[in-house]
């Protein structure tokens, strides 16, 4: 039996975790992110992966810092066969790495040497691209600059957003693995190096990247409303208040108004934008308010626009 020590985080690391433990991988143990505090109430919450870990009764590992920890010692010393790392979060030392019989293998969210980094799946969605996909690679000291061992793409759906896509890649990078991981243990697997001319990073996005500001035309603000839900969510300053928007469509119609301003508010909510692009908005969170859809939110708050006006800050 080959044994894995399996390394992820959120959601997207669970399909893999339940899909080697299903076909007979020995798991020696689960490394994730410690568990951390969620929520105005401040409630300690574990992350899907320790969840996951703990239903099937396996040895969890939650290092602050894996380098240099009594955690990494230890990991080491079990002499797994394999490291499988699924969106883990944290950088894996040389060390640790060199410590495994035969490779260690990461589910990586892109089609690389595209979108290395820590948020390949939102980037894809930010630059509105036509696909996406996942790449087994081999894990280097170098971020996500191993050869490849498999990729798969999948198409980017005009209502995909990153959860979609989060839970699509999930299950393709689940299957990938598996089809890929008894090549990679026999030797016969064909690794491909990436090109370093093709290279594009995708850093974990920023505060500043959430805001949403008029001078962008319909279509990027739309993908980055869908890049950043269901987290962190993206948002316009209205009238100087946050007001997170959660889900829209690019408008058929344009407009000679200044960007920024209510283009139409009776059944549907248009803002303009750039170029005459008009953004419609569908669910939308006022501060302080709940989720809503844009009928309650016209019904009530939304009916003191009046078409013309300017209402997004710059």
């Amino acid at each position: 039996m080959t044994s894995v020590i399996f390394m992820g985080t959120p959601e997207f690391s669970v399909p893999v975790l339940e899909g080697l433990i299903k076909n007979n991988y020995e798991i020696k143990a689960v490394v994730t992110q410690p568990d951390k505090k969620v929520g105005r109430k401040q409630k300690i919450t574990k992350t899907p992966a320790k969840i996951a870990a703990e239903k099937h009764n396996l040895p969890v590992f939650q290092p602050v810092k894996l380098s240099g920890s009594e955690e990494m010692q230890q990991l080491i010393d079990m002499h797994a066969d394999l490291i499988v790392t699924a969106a883990y979060g944290q950088f894996l030392p040389t060390k640790f790495l060199n410590s495994v019989k035969i490779a260690a293998v990461n589910v990586h969210g892109s089609l690389l040497p595209k979108y290395r980094g820590g948020a390949p799946i939102q980037y894809s969605l930010i630059n509105g691209d036509a696909e996406t996909g996942i790449t087994i690679m081999e894990m280097v000291k170098k971020m996500d600059a191993g050869d490849i061992y498999s990729q798969k793409a999948i198409k980017i759906e005009p209502d995909d957003n990153a959860g979609t896509l989060f839970n699509k890649l999930s299950i393709v990078g689940r299957d990938l693995l598996l089809k890929t991981l008894p090549s990679i243990i026999d030797g016969s697997v064909k690794k491909i190096p990436q090109d370093p001319d093709k290279v594009v990073f995708s850093p974990n996005i920023t505060k500043e990247q959430e805001r949403i500001v008029p001078t962008m035309t319909a279509a990027e603000a739309n993908n980055m409303i869908r890049a950043l839900n269901p987290d962190p969510g993206a948002y316009m300053m209205l009238e100087g208040k946050r007001f997170k928007v959660w889900k829209a469509e690019v408008a058929k119609d344009s407009t000679d108004l200044k960007p920024g301003c209510v283009v139409a508010n009776k059944g549907r909510f248009a803002i303009s934008f750039a170029n005459g692009t008009v953004l419609n908005l569908l669910e939308v969170q006022p501060s302080g308010k709940k989720k809503m859809d844009i009928k309650n939110f016209l019904n009530g708050q939304g009916s003191k626009f009046a078409p013309g006006e300017e209402i997004v800050d710059k």
